[in-house]
C-alpha cells in the first residue's frame, strides 16, 4: 500500500481510472494509456573535472502523441526515477490537451544532483544527454523544455549540440531557450502567470473574498506566483523553500524577501516575518499555492489543510489517497494539469514564433496566455457542473476527451 501512496505512476494511473467512472472510453483507447508510446533509458558518459569518466542514467519517456509532437521537460534531480518521468509524460499528455495546444506528452531526467558539478561537468552533461537521445527529437517529434534544476542556460547547450549533430538551425527542437536563441519573452514566469490567471478565476467562481495566501515552495514557479498575486491585491501569509518556512499573518513584503532570499539563500530569518515552527500547510489561509515536489500532500497532512482552495503549480504535488480526503473535506483543487499549464502554453508560443522567424512582444504574449488559460478553465467548469465532480476530475474528463478523440479520428481505436 505503501508503494501505491507513492509511486508516481500508479497515481497517475489511478486518476485516469477515476475519469472512467464519468465517461466512456474504448477498451483499445484504454490499453493504450497504461503504458508510455516509448521508453528510453540511457547511459551518459561524462569525463568530470579530475580526469575520471562518470556514468549518468537518463530517461526519455514519450507518452502519447496523437495530438501532436511530444512536449515536456528535462530535469537534473538526485531523485528522478522511471515511474516518476513515466507519470509526468503522462500529465504533459493531459496538460497540453486541457489548454487545447496541439502537442502531445513526454517527458526527460537524468539522476544527478547539479549543485555538485561545475559549469563544464554541467555543460558536458547537457551535451552527453542530447547525444544519446537526439535521434528522437525534432520541432515535428518530440521538443523538450526546462524542468527541476535545469534553465534557458542548459536549453541553450543543448539546443547547440542538437544542431552539431543535425547539421542545421532548428530552434523550434528546444523551447524555454535564451531570447537570444529563440526563446520567447514571459516563458521565464509564464507557469505562475498562467497559475495566476486559473486561481483568479477560480476565485469568482468559488466567491472566496479574503485572499489570504500560503504559497509552499519559493523557488522560480512559487516566488513568482507570490510576486503576481502580491501586486493584485493578494496577501502572503506564510511561504516556505527547502530550508524552512516564515510567516506574517499581516502580511510578507514579497518584494522584500525576494531580495533576501537571494542575498542569504533562504526565507528564514526574513525581517519582516517569524520563522514558522509548525508545518505551513497545516496554517490556516484561504488559498494555498503548492509549488514544491511530488507528494508533498498526502493521506498523514490532507486531513490537516484549512485552506478553501488549492492551485497545484508543482507537478504531482498530491497522492491519490490524499485527494479523496481533500475533496470529503470539501476543499478545491486546481490541478496541475490546468493550474501550471502557463509553462507549456508559452513553450508553444515559442515554438510557433521559432517556426515563422518572427517573435511577438511580451504584451501579446501575456494577452494570448491570458486568452488560453481562461479559456480552459471555462471548458473544465462547465465540464465540472455536467458531471457534478471535482475540478481535478473535470480537468481531467476535458483532457482525456480530446486525447481520445484525436486517437479514433487517427484510427488507432
Amino acid at each position: 500500500m505503501c508503494m501505491q501512496n507513492s509511486d508516481p505512476f500508479s497515481i497517475a494511473l489511478k486518476q485516469l481510472e477515476k475519469v472512467k467512472q464519468f465517461i466512456s472510453i474504448e477498451e483499445n483507447i484504454s490499453e493504450q494509456f497504461q503504458a508510455p508510446q516509448k521508453f528510453l533509458e540511457v547511459s551518459i558518459p561524462v569525463r568530470m573535472d579530475n580526469g575520471n569518466i562518470k556514468v549518468f542514467k537518463g530517461f526519455r519517456s514519450q507518452f502519447n502523441n496523437a495530438r501532436g509532437p511530444y512536449k515536456g521537460g528535462i530535469r537534473f534531480h538526485p531523485q528522478v526515477n522511471a515511474s516518476e518521468v513515466k507519470a509526468l509524460s503522462m500529465w504533459m499528455t493531459w496538460k497540453t490537451a486541457v489548454v487545447d495546444i496541439p502537442l502531445g506528452g513526454g517527458k526527460g531526467g537524468v539522476i544527478v544532483n547539479p549543485k555538485e558539478l561545475s559549469v563544464h561537468e554541467l555543460e558536458r552533461l547537457s551535451r552527453g544527454y542530447i547525444q544519446a537521445i537526439y535521434k528522437f527529437l525534432g520541432p515535428e517529434n518530440d521538443v523538450p523544455a526546462p524542468d527541476v534544476y535545469t534553465d534557458p542556460r542548459i536549453m541553450g547547450w543543448m539546443l547547440d549540440e542538437y544542431e552539431k549533430l543535425a547539421g542545421r538551425h532548428a530552434p523550434g527542437v528546444i523551447t524555454g531557450k535564451p531570447l537570444s536563441l529563440g526563446g520567447s519573452k514571459a516563458r521565464g514566469y509564464s507557469t505562475a502567470q498562467g497559475g495566476f490567471y486559473v486561481l483568479a478565476d477560480a476565485v469568482k467562481k468559488l466567491n472566496i473574498v479574503s485572499k489570504r495566501v500560503i504559497v509552499q515552495g519559493f523557488g522560480n514557479a512559487g516566488a513568482n506566483m507570490a510576486e503576481i498575486l502580491s501586486k493584485n491585491s493578494y496577501t502572503i501569509i506564510a511561504v516556505s523553500d527547502s530550508k524552512g518556512a516564515i510567516q506574517n499573518t499581516n502580511g510578507l513584503n514579497v518584494a522584500e524577501l525576494l531580495q533576501h532570499k537571494n542575498t542569504t539563500g533562504s526565507v528564514l530569518n526574513f525581517n519582516g516575518a517569524q520563522n514558522l515552527a509548525g508545518n505551513i500547510l497545516e496554517q490556516e489561509t484561504d488559498i494555498l499555492v503548492l509549488a514544491a515536489l511530488e507528494n508533498s500532500v498526502t493521506a498523514d497532512n490532507a486531513g490537516k489543510i484549512k485552506a478553501k482552495l488549492i492551485i497545484e503549480l508543482a507537478n504531482g504535488p498530491i497522492t491519490h489517497e490524499a485527494d479523496s480526503i481533500l475533496a470529503g473535506n470539501k476543499i478545491e483543487v486546481v490541478p496541475d494539469i490546468l493550474a501550471n499549464a502557463g509553462g507549456v502554453a508559452v513553450s508553444y508560443f515559442e515554438q510557433v514564433q521559432n517556426a515563422y522567424s518572427y517573435y511577438w512582444t511580451e504584451k501579446d504574449v501575456l494577452e494570448k496566455l491570458q486568452q488560453l488559460m481562461t479559456s480552459a478553465f471555462a471548458e473544465v467548469w462547465s465540464r465540472k457542473e455536467k458531471y457534478n465532480c471535482d475540478i481535478r476530475t473535470s480537468a481531467y474528463i476535458l483532457a482525456v476527451e480530446r486525447v481520445a478523440q484525436a486517437m479514433r479520428d487517427r484510427g488507432w481505436a
